[in-house]
């Protein structure tokens, strides 16, 4: 009978392991935050992935350039609340071993530590030229035990570095007229949006010396013709091809740019080739018949999962805006690093900051972000303010994915790239004090002379504009003491004190912290105007720019009693910046709970508004909010791209909060929006938030991922009054905390939230 009895305990608990088990598993497995470590494409097509040593070697394939790779994955469950506890990792260096859960390379054991991001491999020494094989299991909090994840594969590099980032190779598409026509006098082709890529003709010659002209471009004119004369850097390029006897497929050589294929300039892979921006194709002199199957525009960019991120809303013009942008970022990725457009293919940093959020948005992929941020450490611009950026962005790095081996590497540059040799006595640092010189020039990695403020671009008198025209500054005023430059060095220290902290750089966290501490005193005494409750843009003026005080509130300046005053202030200004400015306007105004002008402005159709872009033509992010704004500009600048992270981090209110999303908010903010849903790809898996407003209730549908927890800010209207809260079919109480009401969610899952008046 006992014997019996242990069986059936024997059984029910095998049946309780095994129902444990698919309740949650690891999958999203990421090598070097390389999600697709078996990527090989031939000449920029995708092949089928060969697992052996030639095939990678063959191929334009992911090499692993790291000694002590790290490791990443998600945790996927079908119940809420779900945490993991421990978990264990196996590498091996044959399909055979993983499959009979050996690591002969690595096993970790079992590690008590919830930790997901970025694990550092420990094993035997990795070999270069080889292909491994791992997979990780996990324990949730209750000490349950999921099955092993599905295997992912490596390949290591020629050389194994101490840290190196991993990239995917470039990747080509070939893609078919969306809208196709043939007359007398020509094909038209339209692709429906404008990329960066090739061109292919099947084409037939009678054999009297045919000719075809080809004309490709991003702008049409009234008529329904390619725009020959667009203007600034729109382009455009005409082609004559002779045509053999017969039907074949002709290559069109796009022509090299002397501007953008210059010194400077990042070159296109020779697997890749020449690229042109361009949506349209009109073939003149060619009188046989077409089908539009015979012309193919071949597409370039990085490796990009349309499935990871998606939003619509209840104002279409507000969704038209969002797919702009996100199209913005898989089109502008077709150099392999953030580059500043076509015109100069140069990358900078505060193309590469904007860039960055807005793939983050966009996609889970962080390589392509890090290697931007990285390869402008050693290639620095002239701004001054972007010398600073690379502090921000070296930290955003670390938020997002929680991933500090960059930060590690790269501290002392990241260090040298806060100025603070450039700081006077007063707390303010200025490059106009004599201060410049070249060790600290060295320090930086910049070869251009002496550094220059910027504040915003372009300025009054330059690239086109008459002096009457006031530029993108809203009439800052230079001085030896410049507000938006002194508000920069403080987030970057801020930035710095975190990384420091990080690294267990304890002493630099501290001078860090005691420099902001410092600065901000020091930057209310100097630039606060009591009377007029603005800041100034040097001490010694009274004149205040939107940029200044945009700066300061997003930055983190303003005293919270006088945020409502700056605020207002900033309204007062409008859209008095450049695209690139409008990054720090829309932070700034969302920061300061400005809602409703944070939505007026994104869904503005004004001549300074994302829209207009769209209005104008282009199909991807414009350089300038329009063609008279900036007389050189091109229509493929990721910087006029905004909207995309804004919406995501501010309006849907989505962001890390802790590195690696760990912990992370919710905040929406959506003004008179009646229906709003987004997907946000995270390290950690997908955040699905859906807000609605039903009457005078505000409902909110989460799916959330495991082994995370959100904060869930309620709506700031239910701040003001009396109101109850549902989670499900509980009411609940939420926790006040600096004037917010706060719902704390752990472990994920699916939910349903509602907030009414009582």
């Amino acid at each position: 009978m006992l014997r019996r009895v242990l069986i059936l305990f024997f059984l029910i608990g095998i049946v309780t392991v095994a129902k444990a088990q698919t309740l949650f598993t690891p999958d999203g497995l990421m090598c070097d935050l390389i999600a697709n470590g078996g990527y090989q494409s031939v000449n920029g097509y995708l092949a089928q992935p060969e697992w052996s040593k030639a095939a990678f070697l063959a191929t334009n394939s992911v090499r692993i350039r790291n000694a002590r790779p790290a490791f990443s994955w998600m945790l996927t469950s079908v119940k809420n609340n779900t945490m993991q506890s421990a978990y264990r990792i196996l590498v091996a260096d044959h399909p055979d071993s993983l499959a009979k859960n050996t690591g002969n390379m690595w096993d970790s054991r079992k590690v008590l530590s919830p930790r997901s991001n970025a694990v550092l491999y420990f094993g035997k020494p990795l070999r270069a030229h080889t292909l491994y094989y791992w997979k990780v299991m996990v324990w949730d909090k209750n000490s349950a035990q999921s099955a092993f994840s599905e295997p992912a594969a490596f390949f290591t590099d020629t050389l194994l570095a101490d840290y190196a980032t991993t990239q995917y190779p470039l990747q080509k598409t070939d893609q078919f007229p969306e809208r196709f026509s043939v007359s007398d006098t020509m094909v038209f082709a339209d692709f429906g949006k404008a990329a960066f890529g090739q061109l292919k003709l099947e084409l037939t010659g009678t054999g009297t010396r045919d000719t075809v002209e080809v004309h490709l471009g991003e702008a049409i004119t009234a008529w329904g013709t390619i725009n020959r004369r667009p203007g600034g850097t729109i382009r455009y390029q005409r082609y004559r091809l002779p045509l053999r006897p017969g039907t074949h497929t002709y290559y069109v050589n796009i022509r090299k740019d002397a501007r953008n294929t210059g010194p400077q300039a990042v070159l296109m892979p020779g697997y890749i080739g020449e690229v042109l921006p361009f949506r349209y194709c009109e073939l003149r002199k060619y009188g046989q018949p077409m089908e539009e199957t015979q012309i193919v525009r071949t597409a370039v960019n990085y490796p990009f999962d349309e499935t990871a991120a998606s939003f619509h809303s209840s104002d279409s013009i507000l969704n038209q805006v969002w797919d702009m942008c996100y199209y913005t970022m898989k089109a502008t990725s077709f150099a392999g690093i953030f580059v500043d457009g076509d015109r100069e293919r140069i990358p900078y940093e505060a193309d590469a900051y904007i860039n960055q959020l807005g793939y983050y948005a966009a996609d889970r992929e962080y390589t392509l972000a890090r290697a931007s941020q990285e390869y402008l450490l050693h290639h620095a611009t002239w701004p001054t303010e972007w010398i600073l950026q690379s502090v921000l962005m070296a930290y955003n790095d670390y938020l997002y994915t929680g991933d500090s081996r960059s930060a590690r590497h790269f501290y002392n540059d990241l260090k040298a790239k806060l100025l603070m040799p450039l700081e006077m006595p007063n707390g303010l640092i200025s490059t106009r004090t004599g201060k410049q010189n070249p060790a600290l020039m060295k320090a930086i990695h910049f070869n251009g002379g002496l550094l220059r403020d910027i504040v915003d671009w372009p300025h009054t008198g330059i690239l086109g504009l008459a002096k009457s025209e006031g530029g993108e500054t809203d009439g800052f005023v230079f001085r030896d003491y410049n507000a938006v430059v002194n508000a920069y060095y403080y987030k970057a220290l801020r930035d710095m004190q975190s990384i420091a902290a990080t690294l267990n750089r304890d002493a630099d966290a501290k001078l860090f912290e005691t420099k902001a501490d410092k600065l901000k005193d020091d930057y209310r005494k100097q630039f606060w105007d009591r009377k007029q409750r603005v800041f100034m843009d040097a001490p010694d003026t009274l004149h205040a720019s939107l940029h200044t005080n945009m700066f300061a509130l997003a930055f983190g300046l303003v005293e919270d009693r006088y945020k409502d005053d700056v605020a207002s202030f900033i309204r007062s200004r409008g859209m008095a910046c450049s695209v690139y400015g409008s990054q720090f306007l829309m932070d700034a105004v969302y920061d300061g709970n400005d809602e409703a002008y944070g939505l007026q402005l994104l869904t503005s159709t004004a001549d300074r508004s994302w829209y207009n872009m769209i209005r104008e033509g282009s199909t991807m992010a414009m350089e300038a909010w329009g063609n008279k704004y900036k007389p050189n500009q091109d229509w493929n600048h990721a910087w006029g791209a905004v909207p995309i992270n804004i919406i995501s981090r501010k309006l849907m209110g989505i962001e890390p909060l802790t590195p690696g999303w760990e912990v992370y908010r919710i905040k929406p903010q959506t003004s008179s929006l009646q229906f709003a849903i987004i997907t946000v790809p995270t390290i950690k898996g997908k955040i699905i938030a859906q807000y609605e407003k039903k009457e005078e209730d505000f409902l909110m549908t989460l799916t959330l991922p495991a082994n995370a927890t959100a904060q869930v800010v309620l709506p700031a209207a239910f701040a003001r009054g009396r109101f109850e809260v549902y989670l499900g079919e509980e009411r609940i109480k939420p926790v006040k905390k600096n004037g917010e009401y706060i719902v704390t969610i752990a472990g994920g899952g699916a939910y349903k939230l509602s907030v009414g008046p009582r």
